[in-house]
């Protein structure tokens, strides 16, 4: 299935692009195993009974490319640009936990970049709902028409405190368990030439997890019910240092990873509890 990910689509995909409302479900999911374990390990999670906040979505990848890799699905996954994540954890998952994982495409609006969709993941256990993302997607075209998509986000801010700066390890390429090597979901990636890159970059949502793994640490942290977003912004090249900046508040805390230059964003986001 990886190798599809690769191959071109016949569809033309200029014009007016319609998705369709695909979607996917797989039940009984495991949370737990060794590569829960290493992605701990890699990600600098504390190895605690319940699971990270972004393993989930780890978990639901396979649906994800089962979708984007559908003939139905008319756009080529290689020109498609990651935006924005929403993380929204309605109860720490007990590591262990089984869940019934659910995909979807949905939300999509014409742009003034292109055409933008969600991938909609839920996660349920019991029957219950205690997980759900949304994955904000862009397919560029040229002549997109000025719309808005309806959705509100932060503003930036000024840096309050800066902790220790981090490190995604070039040596972590493809050789990371449940960790395709492509240029979709991997920790690094190696494949960014293809995207026009001129050489390996940090996987967003590895960048996202490592930030996250890091604000956990600090004093004041709600391990409960949140939601985690996220907006990506330039990309983080390898071998290469980021700083992680954030500020608290009464009702979530706002965090930015930024170059080790503290003047260009990687990434800025936020985190509201619930």
């Amino acid at each position: 299935m990886y190798g599809r990910t690769l191959l071109p689509k016949q569809k033309q995909t200029g014009g007016d692009v319609s998705i369709p409302k695909l979607s996917a479900s797989l039940l009984g999911v495991s949370t737990a195993g060794k590569n829960l374990k290493r992605y701990q390990q890699v990600c600098g999670f504390a190895a605690v009974s319940h699971l990270p906040v972004t393993w989930p979505h780890v978990l639901a990848f396979p649906l994800h490319l089962k979708l984007l890799t559908e003939k139905a699905f008319p756009l080529p996954l290689l020109g498609l640009v990651h935006l924005r994540n929403t993380i929204t954890q309605h109860r720490p998952i007990g590591t262990g936990e089984n869940l019934d994982l659910s995909v979807r495409l949905g939300n999509t609006v014409k742009s003034d970049r292109g055409v933008e969709f969600d991938l909609i993941t839920e996660a349920r256990s019991a029957g219950k709902l205690v997980w759900e993302e949304a994955s904000t997607t862009l397919f560029r075209q040229p002549d997109g028409e000025s719309k808005s998509s309806g959705k509100k986000h932060r503003q930036s801010w000024n840096v309050i405190r800066t902790p220790k700066i981090s490190r995604c390890p070039n040596r972590l390429a493809g050789n990371t368990p449940g960790y395709p090597a492509t240029a979709t979901r991997s920790t690094c990636m190696p494949s960014a030439k293809a995207f026009g890159f001129p050489r390996a970059i940090a996987h967003g949502m590895w960048t996202k997890a490592h930030a996250l793994a890091l604000l956990e640490q600090q004093e004041g942290w709600q391990a409960s019910a949140l939601s985690i977003s996220c907006q990506f912004k330039k990309p983080l090249f390898l071998p290469g240092t980021a700083q992680l900046n954030w500020k608290t508040g009464e009702t979530g805390w706002d965090y930015q990873v930024l170059n080790a230059k503290g003047d260009a964003p990687h990434l800025t986001g936020s985190v509201d509890w619930l």
